[in-house]
């Protein structure tokens, strides 16, 4: 069915300045063009232009979602807590969900994401083998508790998801979902127009054994991602260190302590090591310091816990890096009263190490969880903190004069890294996340017991994969990408409408022409956006139609008396002549 809208009536306004709010392209546009409205931070009303555009989006990912085999539901936002308690995420998720109770005092949540509702739904309806596999999604809104929402759709409290759900009784199964739903990403993604590049990712709260994340580049992206020539990229927090080979420890020079007096940075300490203590290779450097970072976990039981951290010193932490590392824990600097309960930790001049007894031992000297970076691989020599005032231990060994607690992924990652797969260095870029999928594997299914008989009668657990796109984020990412300094782009593929249409003067000939064009454009099966206002100047037409962006414009005007309108293409920019009676023909092959 074709749709016409006359500008005259649409509930429509548009701006002539930027919200004042506004921090990137998309949102100024987007509010300004009248497509979204904002309610509170995070949180939008959604126009007739703008919910056009969501559909347009929604109804790609519907097809290739039938196209990979998955059937649709929906399930409501509201939801009880009791499934989210027998996953522990009720109380992982933290702050970062809406929590609220009915008037019996009974709990509920604004779903952030919805596994648990469709396990359980599968559970209570299926029982075998053959019923899988199983791929089933949804279209809804997700409710999120962002500490800052920002950037329009980028980063909202409220937003859309098209979350889908595969069920396998096999491994090999839950691969074959988990490449479908992949596939079809690829596919949406490329309808879109959008760029994207596939990196590995942590599956952070969501659990399971592979995670991949399709980000688009792009400056004003969220997240950092590292990619190689060779192929190789993942996100930072998936990045992988390459260790360095152990040495042999037999041979290596003994630590030393020395006097270090006025040495409170790595500057400071790298300059005094090569004044009073030289190496035989070389000069020190940075890099060749142990940088010991106090940290505070407060876990989801209120136990809060002081770690120490140990990476080289030319390395700073990155925040997001560590969150992923402890998470679900909260991690925080060490406070004073962190360091005035724990003596041992001489601010300074922390060490890996006891200096008690003899002059040096492998026993902590604090009882506190100590994790390393992979670089400080087994026969590394290091200056570092001697854990006495104005002292650090030059030579120190690991693997022979310290041990850790386990390794850390905890240090920024460098444009120059080696990547862990050997296909080079990376290169280090920002992205926005447009869609993730994982193998979630057993772990909803084992914890709300979701069981099906096999082929020879024997219960087995059901293998899960999880497989998200953000609707309104992508809707904010295409308008991210198709602007100028004029207004939107839309590609055609989600334009609000297929033509804008402007009667450009007010003279009669003039509309009556243009109503001749819109029934043309009607009858061969256009979605038309006419501009038929009366009284509004050729040049606020003109300017509103760039802003609505709409990317084929039809202007009929002064040339109408000869028979002739003007084709504009907003994308490149063409403006020509044609002939009325050729208009819908003319559109037939730009969009068809």
């Amino acid at each position: 069915m074709t749709v016409t809208a006359r500008l005259s009536k649409l509930f429509v306004r548009t701006l002539r300045e930027d919200p004042s709010d506004a921090e990137v392209t998309s949102h100024r546009l987007l509010v300004r063009a009248g497509y979204i409205r904002r309610q509170a931070p995070g949180i939008f009303a959604w126009l007739p232009l703008g919910l056009k555009v969501k559909a347009k989006i929604e109804n790609v990912i519907r097809d290739e979602m039938e196209r990979a085999g998955a059937q649709e539901v929906h399930f409501p936002a509201l939801l009880p807590r009791e499934p989210y308690e027998m996953t522990g995420r009720w109380t992982e998720y933290g702050n970062g969900i809406f929590r609220l109770k009915d008037r019996k005092e009974v709990d509920y949540l604004l779903a952030p994401t919805h596994e648990e509702v469709f396990t359980l739904l599968v559970k209570d309806l299926y029982s075998s083998y053959k019923d899988l596999p199983l791929s089933i999604y949804q279209i809804q809104d997700k409710y999120r508790d962002e500490a800052r929402p920002r950037a329009g759709l980028l980063r909202g409290r409220e937003f859309t998801m098209k979350d889908a759900y595969s069920f396998d009784y096999t491994d090999a199964g839950l691969d074959a979902s988990y490449q479908a739903q992949r596939d079809a990403y690829e596919r949406i993604f490329k309808r879109f127009g959008l760029e994207y590049v596939i990196v590995q990712a942590d599956a952070g709260a969501m659990g399971g054994s592979r995670s991949e994340e399709f980000l688009h580049p792009t400056p004003i992206g969220e997240d950092s991602f590292v990619r190689s020539a060779g192929g190789y990229a993942a996100n930072v927090e998936a990045f992988k260190t390459s260790a360095p080979q152990p040495v042999a420890l037999e041979g290596l020079r003994p630590a030393e302590i020395h006097d270090s007096p006025g040495t409170p940075t790595i500057a400071t300490l790298v300059a005094l090591a090569n004044a009073q203590v030289a190496r035989p290779d070389r000069e020190w450097r940075a890099e060749d310091t142990l940088k010991n970072v106090v940290l505070a976990l407060k876990h989801l039981d209120g136990r809060r816990e002081i770690v120490v951290v140990g990476l080289p010193g030319d390395r700073e932490v990155d925040l997001k890096r560590i969150e992923v590392a402890f998470a679900p824990a909260e991690v925080e600097p060490a406070t004073e009263a962190d360091f005035e309960a724990n003596p041992g930790l001489v601010k300074g001049y922390i060490g890996p190490w006891s200096p008690t007894g003899s002059i040096l031992g492998t026993e902590s000297a604090t009882g506190i969880r100590y994790l390393l970076d992979p670089r400080v691989a087994v026969g590394t020599q290091w200056i570092t903190g001697a854990n006495q005032s104005e002292k650090h231990v030059f030579w120190l060994t690991a693997g022979r004069d310290f041990d850790a607690d386990g390794l850390i992924e905890a240090a920024e990652v460098r444009d120059g890294d080696l990547a862990p797969d050997g296909s080079g260095r990376v290169e280090i870029a920002r992205g926005m996340e447009i869609g993730h999928v994982f193998q979630l594997g057993r772990k909803y299914a084992e914890a709300l017991g979701l069981q099906v008989l096999d082929e020879n009668g024997k219960l087995v657990t059901v293998t899960m994969g999880s497989y998200g796109i953000g609707v309104t984020r992508i809707l904010a990412v295409i308008a991210e990408a198709n602007n100028d300094e004029r207004g939107l782009i839309w590609p055609k593929e989600v334009s609000p409408f297929d033509v804008h249409l402007i009667a450009a003067t007010k003279d009669e000939t003039v509309y009556q022409a243009s109503e001749s064009v819109l029934a043309q454009l009607e009858d061969s099966g256009f979605d038309v956006l006419f501009d038929d206002r009366e009284k509004v100047s050729p040049g606020v037409k003109f300017a509103d139609a760039e802003l609505i962006g709409v990317p084929f414009i039809i202007i009929v005007g002064r040339g109408a008396a000869e028979g002739l309108a003007e084709f504009w293409d907003r994308r490149s920019g063409l403006r020509e002549a044609i002939a009325l009676s050729e208009v819908a023909k003319r559109l037939v092959a730009e969009l068809r």
